[in-house]
């Protein structure tokens, strides 16, 4: 009976974190839809447009170390319910009637509820699944990945009906509904950690910096594009419905991408897959440009897959080169990863002020191929920590593991 009540604290753990993730995704991927009707009403640049998002996404990404720090003592259920709590309330103070003014200081609000959400939710199912958590692991990044369906969606069909306002309290509601689920899911108790070591040959770190570098120039690619793919689809013709039918249609092909690039790194290692998934990423931005809107449409949850999965890769692969607690390895990468998905828009939203915005959408495919020779210099650290691909007998041996681990269970 206690082994059965252990695992089924287990799946709540797993549960309430991955809801939790899949709404504050879906956040801060939702803005997306928003920016043509911000653009519009208060006459924003791209570079603009991509300062004021950085308020969000910079707070976020900037007070992950800061808030994993200051919150050790909390409880998950506390941490992630105050973090629900605070990017609600950030919504709230958008939606008000407080202009330019009241939208930019709801959006460092909502970052600061989004900062804590990260570090506390990857923590949670570290700790509840131990040296079995690369398996969860993914399917918290999943989930994450669901919410960016979903909920940018949901906004583009609400948009043309309620006005930009109302939507974002419908949001906010759906953030009171959260915080009221995760009391009976998230455990009540402070998290017990421990300190992992990456290497035993001390390359861990300089691993972990390479790991972390790769992650934020991944994501500077993504954010560039999606920067620029509401514009791209007005420009190909379609209407504020066809911008979340889009960006859905990118974030559900970057779901099923978690899956697929996680048996892609079994196969390939992760030096391998993420070569192969940053060369096609590259090579599908650079075609949205030339394609009309159906063939565009088309592309996207093929680009999604890539675009996205990559970081399931690299996201799975920071317990084994973190060196110290790996509670900070999490917060130092998504400290970085965000960070990088704040600052890199502005960039190429600067440079398709001064070009033109195809320019900026190029830029965003060179940063994709940039990672192409940068990964294989990761090559030595992850030999140095078993993270190597498998072949049969190291298939063989990982399922023999997940066989044992369940019988424990």
């Amino acid at each position: 009976m206690k082994s059965r009540d252990w695992w089924n604290q287990k799946k709540k753990n797993l549960t309430g974190a991955c809801l939790a993730h899949a709404l504050h995704d879906g956040y801060t991927d939702a803005l997306y839809v928003f920016l043509p009707v911000w653009q519009a009403q208060f006459g924003l640049s791209y570079a603009a447009l991509a300062i004021m998002r950085a308020l969000y996404s910079g707070t976020m990404g900037g007070l992950q170390i800061p808030a994993e720090r200051a919150l050790r003592g909390l409880s998950p259920r506390a941490a992630l319910i105050l973090s629900t709590v605070l990017a609600l309330t950030g919504l709230l103070i958008m939606a008000a009637p407080f202009g330019f003014a009241g939208l930019c200081v709801g959006l460092v609000v909502a970052g600061i509820g989004s900062s804590i959400q990260h570090p506390c939710g990857s923590m949670l199912v570290t700790a509840s699944y131990g040296s079995a958590s690369r398996q969860p692991l993914g399917i918290y990044n999943f989930s994450g990945d669901l919410g960016k369906a979903a909920l940018p969606a949901l906004v583009a069909l609400l948009l043309p009906i309620l006005g930009w306002q109302p939507v974002l309290v419908v949001m906010a509601v759906l953030g009171i509904a959260l915080s009221v689920a995760l009391m009976p899911l998230a455990p009540a108790a402070p998290i017990t950690r421990t300190a992992t070591r990456g290497t035993a040959s001390g390359q861990g770190r300089g691993g972990f910096g390479i790991l972390t570098t790769i992650g934020a120039l991944d994501t500077a690619t993504r954010m560039g594009y999606l920067l620029f793919l509401p514009f791209l689809i007005h420009g190909q013709g379609g209407d504020t419905a066809t911008v979340g039918l889009a960006l859905a249609v990118l974030f559900i092909g970057g779901a099923f991408g978690k899956a697929t690039c996680g048996r892609l790194g079994e196969r390939l290692g992760v030096v391998g897959s993420v070569m192969v998934t940053e060369a096609a990423s590259a090579l599908l931005i650079v075609a949205t440009l030339f394609t009309s809107l159906t063939p565009t449409l088309i592309l996207l949850p093929l680009l999604g897959v890539v675009l996205n999965g990559t970081s399931s890769v690299l996201y799975g692969t920071v317990p084994e080169l973190a060196d110290g607690d790996t509670g900070r390895a999490f917060a130092v990468f998504y400290t970085s990863v965000i960070g990088s998905g704040g600052l890199a828009p502005i960039l190429y939203g600067a440079i398709a002020d001064h070009s033109t915005q195809t320019t900026g959408v190029l830029a965003s495919a060179a940063t994709a191929a940039l990672i192409v020779p940068l990964v294989l210099t990761l090559r030595p650290h992850l030999n140095a920590s078993g993270a190597q691909p498998r072949g049969r007998a190291g298939v063989s041996r990982h399922r023999m593991l997940r066989w044992i681990g369940q019988g424990r269970q």
